[in-house]
Protein backbone atom coordinates (compact mmCIF):
# COMPACT_ATOMS: atom_id res chain seq x y z
CA UNK A 1 0.00 0.00 0.00
CA UNK A 2 1.21 3.50 -1.07
CA UNK A 3 1.20 7.03 0.92
CA UNK A 4 -0.88 9.09 -1.26
CA UNK A 5 -0.07 12.79 -1.02
CA UNK A 6 -1.89 15.58 -2.56
CA UNK A 7 -1.19 19.67 -2.63
CA UNK A 8 -4.42 22.13 -2.01
CA UNK A 9 -4.51 26.05 -2.60
CA UNK A 10 -4.78 28.86 -4.48
CA UNK A 11 -3.58 28.56 -8.05
CA UNK A 12 -0.32 30.35 -9.16
CA UNK A 13 0.41 29.22 -5.57
CA UNK A 14 3.25 26.75 -6.90
CA UNK A 15 1.36 23.13 -6.28
CA UNK A 16 2.36 22.13 -9.09
CA UNK A 17 6.17 23.04 -8.63
CA UNK A 18 6.24 21.50 -5.01
CA UNK A 19 3.90 17.79 -6.53
CA UNK A 20 7.38 17.44 -8.40
CA UNK A 21 9.97 18.62 -5.83
CA UNK A 22 8.70 16.02 -3.32
CA UNK A 23 8.37 12.97 -6.04
CA UNK A 24 12.22 13.92 -6.96
CA UNK A 25 12.78 14.21 -3.31
CA UNK A 26 11.24 10.79 -2.21
CA UNK A 27 12.80 9.31 -5.04
CA UNK A 28 16.23 10.18 -4.22
CA UNK A 29 15.48 8.68 -0.77
CA UNK A 30 14.54 5.34 -2.44
CA UNK A 31 11.25 5.30 -2.16
CA UNK A 32 9.48 4.15 -5.24
CA UNK A 33 7.28 7.08 -6.53
CA UNK A 34 4.13 7.78 -9.36
CA UNK A 35 3.75 11.05 -10.26
CA UNK A 36 0.40 11.18 -11.29
CA UNK A 37 -0.98 14.66 -13.00
CA UNK A 38 -4.30 15.89 -14.59
CA UNK A 39 -3.78 18.63 -16.17
CA UNK A 40 -4.16 18.37 -19.46
CA UNK A 41 -2.06 20.96 -21.10
CA UNK A 42 1.59 20.85 -21.04
CA UNK A 43 2.76 22.12 -18.10
CA UNK A 44 3.73 18.91 -16.33
CA UNK A 45 6.15 17.35 -19.15
CA UNK A 46 7.99 21.39 -19.52
CA UNK A 47 8.45 21.31 -15.67
CA UNK A 48 9.66 17.81 -16.17
CA UNK A 49 11.80 18.39 -19.27
CA UNK A 50 10.01 15.06 -20.45
CA UNK A 51 7.28 13.78 -22.19
CA UNK A 52 4.43 12.05 -20.10
CA UNK A 53 2.16 9.75 -21.18
CA UNK A 54 -1.16 8.60 -20.09
CA UNK A 55 1.02 5.20 -18.86
CA UNK A 56 3.11 5.50 -15.79
CA UNK A 57 6.71 5.95 -17.40
CA UNK A 58 10.16 5.99 -15.67
CA UNK A 59 11.67 9.87 -15.84
CA UNK A 60 14.14 9.08 -13.04
CA UNK A 61 15.64 6.34 -10.46
CA UNK A 62 12.47 5.57 -8.31
CA UNK A 63 10.28 8.27 -10.08
CA UNK A 64 7.73 7.44 -12.79
CA UNK A 65 5.36 9.82 -13.96
CA UNK A 66 1.59 9.33 -15.50
CA UNK A 67 -0.70 12.03 -17.28
CA UNK A 68 -4.44 11.22 -16.22
CA UNK A 69 -6.61 11.57 -19.95
CA UNK A 70 -10.02 11.40 -18.89
CA UNK A 71 -10.94 10.12 -22.74
CA UNK A 72 -8.15 7.10 -22.12
CA UNK A 73 -9.52 6.73 -18.35
CA UNK A 74 -13.08 6.00 -19.51
CA UNK A 75 -12.60 3.54 -22.54
CA UNK A 76 -10.55 1.43 -20.30
CA UNK A 77 -13.21 1.74 -17.41
CA UNK A 78 -16.20 1.08 -20.22
CA UNK A 79 -14.40 -2.38 -21.06
CA UNK A 80 -13.88 -3.22 -17.46
CA UNK A 81 -18.12 -2.54 -17.08
CA UNK A 82 -18.22 -4.74 -19.83
CA UNK A 83 -16.25 -7.61 -18.55
CA UNK A 84 -18.73 -7.06 -15.65
CA UNK A 85 -21.34 -7.66 -16.96
CA UNK A 86 -20.49 -10.44 -19.13
CA UNK A 87 -20.49 -11.89 -15.23
CA UNK A 88 -24.10 -11.34 -14.58
CA UNK A 89 -26.41 -11.47 -17.78
CA UNK A 90 -26.79 -14.66 -20.01
CA UNK A 91 -26.75 -11.71 -22.80
CA UNK A 92 -24.55 -8.78 -22.68
CA UNK A 93 -25.97 -5.66 -24.12
CA UNK A 94 -23.30 -3.14 -23.56
CA UNK A 95 -21.26 -5.21 -26.41
CA UNK A 96 -22.44 -2.59 -29.36
CA UNK A 97 -21.37 0.57 -27.38
CA UNK A 98 -17.20 0.97 -27.71
CA UNK A 99 -15.31 3.24 -24.98
CA UNK A 100 -14.02 5.53 -28.33
CA UNK A 101 -17.74 6.53 -28.19
CA UNK A 102 -17.89 7.93 -24.94
CA UNK A 103 -17.65 11.58 -24.32
CA UNK A 104 -16.42 12.62 -21.25
CA UNK A 105 -19.78 14.19 -18.63
CA UNK A 106 -19.16 16.87 -15.60
CA UNK A 107 -17.46 14.41 -12.50
CA UNK A 108 -16.47 11.42 -15.07
CA UNK A 109 -12.83 13.18 -14.42
CA UNK A 110 -12.86 12.93 -10.43
CA UNK A 111 -14.10 9.06 -10.44
CA UNK A 112 -12.07 8.09 -12.92
CA UNK A 113 -8.83 9.54 -11.62
CA UNK A 114 -9.80 7.77 -7.84
CA UNK A 115 -10.15 4.52 -9.66
CA UNK A 116 -6.34 5.23 -11.35
CA UNK A 117 -5.41 6.01 -8.32
CA UNK A 118 -7.10 2.75 -7.03
CA UNK A 119 -5.22 0.62 -8.89
CA UNK A 120 -1.86 2.67 -9.16
CA UNK A 121 -1.83 1.60 -5.21
CA UNK A 122 -2.92 -1.56 -5.43
CA UNK A 123 -0.60 -2.36 -8.09
CA UNK A 124 1.90 -2.79 -5.21
CA UNK A 125 4.04 -0.93 -7.45
CA UNK A 126 4.72 2.19 -5.57
CA UNK A 127 5.78 3.30 -2.32
CA UNK A 128 4.60 6.85 -2.65
CA UNK A 129 1.81 7.99 -5.37
CA UNK A 130 1.69 12.26 -5.72
CA UNK A 131 -1.56 13.25 -6.99
CA UNK A 132 -1.59 16.63 -8.49
CA UNK A 133 -4.99 17.77 -10.11
CA UNK A 134 -6.73 19.96 -12.21
CA UNK A 135 -8.80 21.80 -9.24
CA UNK A 136 -8.65 21.87 -5.46
CA UNK A 137 -12.70 21.75 -4.98
CA UNK A 138 -13.06 18.66 -7.37
CA UNK A 139 -10.02 17.06 -5.75
CA UNK A 140 -11.92 17.03 -2.57
CA UNK A 141 -14.80 15.53 -3.98
CA UNK A 142 -12.72 12.51 -5.66
CA UNK A 143 -11.07 11.85 -2.38
CA UNK A 144 -15.32 11.98 -0.51
CA UNK A 145 -16.38 9.53 -3.48
CA UNK A 146 -16.02 6.34 -1.49
CA UNK A 147 -17.77 7.85 1.51
CA UNK A 148 -20.54 9.50 -0.64
CA UNK A 149 -21.20 6.03 -3.25
CA UNK A 150 -21.16 4.44 0.27
CA UNK A 151 -24.04 6.55 1.31
CA UNK A 152 -26.13 6.14 -1.67
CA UNK A 153 -26.35 2.71 -2.25
CA UNK A 154 -26.84 2.44 1.51
CA UNK A 155 -29.38 4.51 1.80
CA UNK A 156 -31.51 3.84 -1.58
CA UNK A 157 -31.06 -0.17 -1.18
CA UNK A 158 -32.95 0.57 2.46
CA UNK A 159 -35.70 2.67 0.47
CA UNK A 160 -36.48 0.10 -2.32
CA UNK A 161 -36.24 -2.85 -0.08
CA UNK A 162 -38.86 -1.08 2.33
CA UNK A 163 -41.19 0.14 -0.70
CA UNK A 164 -44.66 -1.21 -1.65
CA UNK A 165 -43.19 -2.30 -5.17
CA UNK A 166 -40.25 -4.06 -3.92
CA UNK A 167 -42.66 -6.22 -1.36
CA UNK A 168 -44.59 -6.84 -4.42
CA UNK A 169 -42.14 -7.46 -6.95
CA UNK A 170 -39.72 -9.79 -4.65
CA UNK A 171 -41.70 -12.79 -5.21
CA UNK A 172 -40.80 -13.26 -8.66
CA UNK A 173 -37.27 -11.93 -8.40
CA UNK A 174 -35.94 -15.69 -7.82
CA UNK A 175 -37.44 -17.03 -11.18
CA UNK A 176 -36.40 -14.19 -13.16
CA UNK A 177 -32.97 -14.01 -11.96
CA UNK A 178 -32.67 -17.65 -12.63
CA UNK A 179 -33.35 -17.41 -16.32
CA UNK A 180 -31.56 -13.91 -17.09
CA UNK A 181 -28.79 -14.17 -14.79
CA UNK A 182 -25.92 -16.26 -14.61
CA UNK A 183 -26.56 -16.81 -10.56
CA UNK A 184 -29.49 -18.20 -8.58
CA UNK A 185 -30.24 -15.10 -5.95
CA UNK A 186 -33.30 -14.62 -3.19
CA UNK A 187 -34.92 -11.62 -3.37
CA UNK A 188 -33.16 -10.73 -0.33
CA UNK A 189 -29.74 -11.23 -1.80
CA UNK A 190 -30.87 -9.83 -5.17
CA UNK A 191 -30.82 -6.62 -3.42
CA UNK A 192 -27.21 -6.75 -1.73
CA UNK A 193 -25.52 -9.02 -4.28
CA UNK A 194 -24.47 -6.56 -7.28
CA UNK A 195 -23.24 -4.09 -4.68
CA UNK A 196 -21.14 -6.36 -2.43
CA UNK A 197 -17.71 -5.75 -4.56
CA UNK A 198 -18.41 -2.28 -4.96
CA UNK A 199 -19.26 -1.73 -1.46
CA UNK A 200 -15.80 -3.68 -0.19
CA UNK A 201 -14.30 -1.55 -2.25
CA UNK A 202 -15.83 1.28 -1.20
CA UNK A 203 -15.08 0.47 2.20
CA UNK A 204 -11.28 0.13 1.48
CA UNK A 205 -11.64 3.52 0.30
CA UNK A 206 -13.00 5.21 3.32
CA UNK A 207 -10.66 3.41 5.30
CA UNK A 208 -7.50 4.85 3.48
CA UNK A 209 -8.68 8.52 3.20
CA UNK A 210 -9.24 8.07 7.52
CA UNK A 211 -5.94 7.10 7.66
CA UNK A 212 -3.34 9.88 7.36
CA UNK A 213 -0.52 7.43 7.45
CA UNK A 214 -2.15 6.13 3.99
CA UNK A 215 -3.52 9.36 2.73
CA UNK A 216 -2.71 13.33 3.50
CA UNK A 217 -2.91 16.70 2.14
CA UNK A 218 -0.65 19.44 2.35
CA UNK A 219 -2.13 23.18 2.19
CA UNK A 220 0.22 25.39 -0.11
CA UNK A 221 -0.04 29.04 -0.04
CA UNK A 222 1.96 32.34 -0.40
CA UNK A 223 1.47 35.34 2.25
CA UNK A 224 -0.90 37.39 -0.33
CA UNK A 225 -4.16 37.70 1.88
CA UNK A 226 -6.25 35.72 -1.08
CA UNK A 227 -4.33 32.84 -0.66
CA UNK A 228 -4.30 32.28 2.97
CA UNK A 229 -8.19 32.93 3.07
CA UNK A 230 -8.63 29.95 0.06
CA UNK A 231 -6.18 27.65 2.18
CA UNK A 232 -7.83 28.02 5.20
CA UNK A 233 -11.39 27.38 3.18
CA UNK A 234 -9.95 24.43 1.88
CA UNK A 235 -8.50 23.30 5.15
CA UNK A 236 -11.87 22.89 6.51
CA UNK A 237 -13.30 21.22 3.25
CA UNK A 238 -10.48 18.73 3.86
CA UNK A 239 -12.30 17.68 7.33
CA UNK A 240 -15.38 17.46 5.83
CA UNK A 241 -14.56 14.76 3.74
CA UNK A 242 -12.19 12.68 6.27
CA UNK A 243 -9.12 14.14 4.51
CA UNK A 244 -6.29 14.57 6.94
CA UNK A 245 -4.27 18.07 6.28
CA UNK A 246 -0.99 17.33 7.53
CA UNK A 247 0.55 20.94 7.10
CA UNK A 248 1.28 24.43 5.48
CA UNK A 249 4.16 25.10 3.02
CA UNK A 250 4.53 28.94 2.53
CA UNK A 251 6.33 29.10 -0.55
CA UNK A 252 8.48 31.97 -1.06
CA UNK A 253 8.08 33.47 2.54
CA UNK A 254 9.31 33.85 5.34
CA UNK A 255 7.13 32.73 7.95
CA UNK A 256 5.44 34.78 10.53
CA UNK A 257 3.67 35.14 13.74
CA UNK A 258 0.57 36.04 12.86
CA UNK A 259 0.36 33.49 9.55
CA UNK A 260 1.37 30.77 12.08
CA UNK A 261 -1.56 31.43 14.16
CA UNK A 262 -4.21 31.40 11.30
CA UNK A 263 -3.02 27.87 10.72
CA UNK A 264 -2.52 26.53 14.79
CA UNK A 265 -2.25 23.63 15.42
CA UNK A 266 -0.88 22.80 12.13
CA UNK A 267 3.10 23.35 11.11
CA UNK A 268 3.86 25.88 8.90
CA UNK A 269 7.13 25.21 6.62
CA UNK A 270 8.93 27.93 4.86
CA UNK A 271 9.72 27.54 1.12
CA UNK A 272 12.67 29.73 0.13
CA UNK A 273 12.29 31.73 -3.15
CA UNK A 274 14.24 30.02 -6.10
CA UNK A 275 14.96 30.04 -9.54
CA UNK A 276 12.85 27.92 -11.69
CA UNK A 277 13.25 23.94 -11.92
CA UNK A 278 15.84 24.02 -8.55
CA UNK A 279 14.23 21.00 -7.19
CA UNK A 280 17.38 20.37 -4.50
CA UNK A 281 16.88 23.56 -2.74
CA UNK A 282 13.05 23.05 -2.48
CA UNK A 283 13.32 19.31 -1.80
CA UNK A 284 15.96 20.20 1.43
CA UNK A 285 12.88 22.14 2.63
CA UNK A 286 9.99 20.18 2.76
CA UNK A 287 8.64 19.09 6.16
CA UNK A 288 8.70 15.02 6.71
CA UNK A 289 5.44 13.93 5.12
CA UNK A 290 5.42 10.82 7.45
CA UNK A 291 4.38 12.93 10.10
CA UNK A 292 0.97 13.61 8.82
CA UNK A 293 -0.66 11.80 11.28
CA UNK A 294 0.54 14.34 14.25
CA UNK A 295 -2.26 16.32 12.74
CA UNK A 296 -5.51 17.24 14.06
CA UNK A 297 -7.95 14.38 13.41
CA UNK A 298 -10.82 15.51 10.88
CA UNK A 299 -13.20 12.95 13.46
CA UNK A 300 -13.11 11.83 16.65
CA UNK A 301 -16.16 9.21 17.74
CA UNK A 302 -15.96 8.84 21.47
CA UNK A 303 -18.63 6.07 22.23
CA UNK A 304 -17.47 5.85 26.21
CA UNK A 305 -18.09 9.47 26.15
CA UNK A 306 -21.64 9.56 23.79
CA UNK A 307 -19.62 12.27 21.95
CA UNK A 308 -18.53 12.86 18.47
CA UNK A 309 -16.16 15.36 17.73
CA UNK A 310 -15.79 16.88 14.26
CA UNK A 311 -12.78 19.17 13.49
CA UNK A 312 -14.10 22.61 11.26
CA UNK A 313 -11.17 25.15 10.92
CA UNK A 314 -11.99 28.01 9.06
CA UNK A 315 -15.89 27.52 9.78
CA UNK A 316 -17.95 29.21 12.54
CA UNK A 317 -21.10 27.69 14.26
CA UNK A 318 -23.07 29.95 11.89
CA UNK A 319 -21.74 28.18 8.82
CA UNK A 320 -22.40 24.73 10.21
CA UNK A 321 -25.84 23.22 9.64
CA UNK A 322 -26.51 19.72 12.12
CA UNK A 323 -29.39 17.11 11.05
CA UNK A 324 -30.17 13.69 11.94
CA UNK A 325 -31.83 10.63 10.07
CA UNK A 326 -32.00 7.36 12.24
CA UNK A 327 -28.53 6.32 12.44
CA UNK A 328 -26.83 8.67 10.64
CA UNK A 329 -25.73 12.43 11.28
CA UNK A 330 -25.36 14.92 8.23
CA UNK A 331 -23.23 18.03 8.94
CA UNK A 332 -22.66 20.36 6.53
CA UNK A 333 -20.30 23.45 6.38
CA UNK A 334 -19.08 25.30 3.19
CA UNK A 335 -19.85 23.32 -0.32
CA UNK A 336 -19.45 20.26 1.92
CA UNK A 337 -21.89 18.03 3.14
CA UNK A 338 -20.75 14.91 5.47
CA UNK A 339 -23.13 11.69 6.46
CA UNK A 340 -21.94 10.21 9.32
CA UNK A 341 -22.49 6.17 9.70
CA UNK A 342 -22.81 5.98 14.17
CA UNK A 343 -21.11 2.94 15.34
CA UNK A 344 -22.54 0.65 17.78
CA UNK A 345 -23.41 2.49 21.06
CA UNK A 346 -24.41 5.78 19.33
CA UNK A 347 -26.96 4.23 16.65
CA UNK A 348 -30.01 4.86 17.51
CA UNK A 349 -29.70 7.59 19.80
CA UNK A 350 -30.91 11.14 19.77
CA UNK A 351 -28.47 14.05 19.50
CA UNK A 352 -28.68 15.76 23.20
CA UNK A 353 -26.33 18.90 22.24
CA UNK A 354 -23.92 20.55 20.09
CA UNK A 355 -21.44 23.05 20.57
CA UNK A 356 -18.82 24.75 18.25
CA UNK A 357 -15.68 25.36 20.47
CA UNK A 358 -11.77 26.02 19.39
CA UNK A 359 -12.60 25.02 15.71
CA UNK A 360 -14.62 21.85 16.84
CA UNK A 361 -17.99 20.58 16.21
CA UNK A 362 -18.35 18.28 19.95
CA UNK A 363 -22.08 16.36 19.29
CA UNK A 364 -23.55 14.73 22.29
CA UNK A 365 -25.76 11.91 22.60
Amino acid sequence: MALILTFLGKGGTGKTTIAIATAKKLATEGRRVLLAGQDPSPVLGILLETSVSFDPQPIAANLDAVQLQTPVLLERSWEELKQLETQYLRTPVLNNVYGQELGVLPGMDSALALNAIRQYDASGKYDVIIYDGNSDLDTLRMMGMPEIFSWYIRRFRKVVQESDFWRAVSPFIQPVTSVVLNVSWTGDSFAQQPTNDMNNILDRGKAAIADPNRVAAYLVTNETATAIATAQYLWGSAQQVGLTVGGVLLNQAPVSEGLTAKFAPLPVTGIPTTGEKEWGIIGQSLPDFSQAAAAPRPIDIDVANRQVKLFLPGFDKKQVKLSQSGPEVTIEAGSQRRNIFLPPGLSGESVKGAKFQNGYLIISF
